[in-house]
This record gives structure tokens, sequence and C-alpha cells, in this order.
């Protein structure tokens, strides 16, 4: 499926080919903190699908609780938070905002992924599939 995105302001465009079965939530600590809310929802796409249409984001190397650095990616301009994706040379594959693409409604989360940081007053959704962690 063709989708397409921006960060909130518009300087930062994008456009990828993506799977609709690889959308997810993500309940680590880190996503929480970034997103500033209970978890993070995204798309996986593989680089090689995804194209940047305009500006130049901003990147933030984190070090996470695996051990992995993850390169975090926001407008410069506005901050939005647009896709992370693996630092140096371990770039892959892009997790790309769900909340800045366009096509976001048709889009559903299929699986949840670090379940066991998962905030306890959060319903259940039972649209995702919860990994074992």
């Amino acid at each position: 499926m063709k989708i397409d995105g921006s960060c909130h302001c518009g300087f930062i465009a994008f456009e990828a080919e993506a799977d609709p079965q690889k959308s997810a939530i993500c309940h680590c600590t880190d996503c929480q903190t970034l997103s500033g809310t209970a978890f993070r929802t995204m798309i996986v796409v593989p680089s090689k699908d995804f194209k940047l249409l305009s500006g130049s984001p901003k990147t933030y190397v984190k070090t996470g609780d695996s051990g992995r650095k993850r390169a975090q990616t926001f407008c410069p301009k506005c901050g939005s938070p647009l896709y992370a994706t693996g630092a140096g040379d371990d770039t892959k594959f892009f997790n790309i905002r769900l909340g800045t693409v366009r096509q976001r409604a048709q889009l559903p989360p299929k699986v949840q992924f670090w379940c066991r940081s998962a905030l306890p007053w959060l319903p259940e959704l039972d649209a995702a599939k919860r990994d074992t962690q």
C-alpha cells in the first residue's frame, strides 16, 4: 500500500510502500517518554521503500534497554516525531510514526510489543495481538 505523510508544520514530507500487516503498538518506556503518552503507534517499512520528499529531519540517537542504538528523527521546525531506525549501518527498516501518515485510519495496529511495560490502566486493545514480552 502506498502511504504518504508529513510533520505537523509540513516542512518534512515522505512517502513509502507499506504492508498494512506491519502496523504496531510499542509499549516500551522509551516510546512512552518520546511520544509523551502511554504508547506509540507505527508502521514498519523496509528502508528501500521509504522516500523523503522534502525537508531534512533532525536525529537523536538513543541506546535502548536492549543495548541497540536507535536513531529517532523529528522535524527541526515543529518537533513532530517522524520515524526511528537503526543507527549507523543498521538502517534496514523505518518505524514510521503512524500519526504522521495520511492513511493512518486505514492502518489499525496488528501487534503490540514490549507489553511488560504497558501501563496497567490501559484498556485491552483487542485488534492487536500482544507479544509475550
